[in-house]
């Protein structure tokens, strides 16, 4: 079992994730959502190199992180900093996004030849990563690449929990759970922007700021 980061931002229990993360053993990386708890001034960088996103990067670095932080404490955010940027195990390569950069990674519908550019570096049979919350398998001949989606947050119309299984070759599973209890949660909770998250949570697909 790995897990590919964003494990804490954007929703109403991160502790209790952190915690289980740690209960578990899992190995994984550490993502975008992750890293800006520790770096606020990753917003000027972001900023800079997308202006457009502005909107919900002030949400996200000026809204979640602080609240996020509260209900993580110091410990587990310390642990959180020790993730490595890149898990290699032979075959298997898993990043959040691309080497070296937790922010910029491909969409399911570029070239194979984009993919191919991304993650040949890695040298693996199969590449594995998250951050944009979509899942799919694409095989490229040389090297599979494939994205996990995301067990809390997919962004690809279905509000199912997803996931990848690596056995031999990777296949995206599908999980159903109680949105509406989620929701209930969340939206009680107090976190900023709860509407909006709730919203995306039942349609399984980004909702904008």
């Amino acid at each position: 079992m790995l897990q590919g980061g964003d494990l804490a931002l954007g929703g109403w229990q991160p502790a209790e994730v952190v915690d289980r993360m740690r209960e578990l053993g899992w190995p994984g990386v550490v993502g975008n959502t992750d890293e800006l708890l520790w770096r606020p001034e990753a917003l000027a960088e972001q900023l800079n190199r997308a202006p457009k996103l502005e909107p919900l990067l002030r949400v996200i670095f000026e809204q979640h992180a602080p609240a996020t932080r509260e209900l993580l404490g110091e410990e587990r955010i310390e642990w959180m900093r020790e993730l490595p940027g890149e898990l290699d195990d032979g075959d298997l390569a898993l990043v959040h996004a691309t080497p070296g950069d937790l922010w910029r990674s491909p969409m399911p519908d570029d070239r194979d030849a984009d993919l191919l550019k991304a993650y040949a570096e890695l040298d693996a049979r199969i590449v594995v990563y998250g951050h944009i919350h979509r899942p799919f398998v694409r095989d490229l001949g040389s090297m599979t690449v494939a994205n996990s989606g995301s067990v809390g947050a997919p962004y690809d119309g279905d509000p199912r929990a997803s996931y990848l299984l690596l056995d031999g070759g990777a296949e995206v599973i599908r999980v159903e759970y109680d949105v509406e209890r989620e929701v209930a949660g969340l939206l009680a909770s107090g976190y900023p922007g709860a509407d909006r998250i709730a919203e995306s949570r039942r349609r399984g697909a980004y909702v904008r700021v």
